[in-house]
């Protein structure tokens, strides 16, 4: 598997991790109905949620980590 194909991988996990819990959040404790209450976890989700990169190197291709919650970029080994 190629690092660009795991990388959207993890990009698919990791939003998804997210979304699924926060969507039962907003429709629990919020009043949004219709199509407010995906695209308000979507949006916050996409804000939340780690984003992953295959980046060339020197060294062959890795893929790097960037959150909101961890300072910098993280290789992914």
């Amino acid at each position: 598997m190629t690092p660009q194909t795991k990388a959207l991988i993890y990009n698919f996990v990791g939003f998804a991790i997210l979304y699924i819990p926060l969507y039962f959040i907003i429709q629990h404790f919020t009043d949004l109905s219709g199509w407010w209450r995906p695209i308000t976890a979507a949006v916050a989700t996409t804000i939340l949620s780690p984003k992953f990169q295959a980046v060339r190197t020197k060294d062959g291709m890795k893929i790097f980590m960037s959150w909101l919650f961890v300072k910098g970029l993280r290789e992914v080994k």
